[in-house]
């Protein structure tokens, strides 16, 4: 397994790549019902930090938290943004499993999420995700695999 994906076009810098995810059009509706937003991108580390507008209205459960499948996808989220980034925006990557650990209730309102590729090789993926409440605190974790597939053989 390599750490680079072995087909990227003209590296793009992380600036282009922030600036593409905030410009974008196009935002799938799963994201847009998360209140996905960008905010950093560091291709070096293979990382990513997102923020997500927790809005009580869609989201909740009877608790009035934030119901666990809806952090598990905005982890999910974080991980598969991460594995766009580390190919150099050449490749998405399907989800093949996901481990989720809950340590906290979440509320409504922004939460921080850090998505990380920890090993990127030809026919797989392996990813981290966290998610951070307002305060800093650590609300849920998760370990992935993902599959990466070149944008041209997944748009077929």
């Amino acid at each position: 397994m390599t750490d680079v994906a072995a087909d990227a076009p003209e590296a793009l810098t992380d600036e282009a790549i922030l600036a593409r995810f905030l410009r974008s059009k196009n935002q799938p509706t799963g994201s847009q019902t998360l209140g996905f937003r960008m905010v950093s991108v560091n291709q070096a580390q293979k990382m990513v930090e997102v923020a997500f507008d927790a809005k009580a209205e869609l989201l909740l459960n009877p608790m009035k938290q934030i119901q666990g499948g809806y952090l598990c996808a905005m982890l999910d989220e974080c991980m598969s943004v991460a594995c766009m980034v580390a190919s150099g925006m050449t490749h998405v990557a399907p989800t093949a499993e996901m481990k989720t650990t809950f340590f906290r209730p979440a509320m409504p309102g922004v939460i921080r999420g850090v998505g990380k590729v920890a090993k990127w090789g030809r026919t797989i993926a392996f990813t981290e995700g966290e998610l951070y409440d307002a305060e800093g605190r650590l609300l849920a974790k998760a370990t992935g695999t993902a599959v990466p597939t070149p944008f041209q053989s997944y748009k077929k």
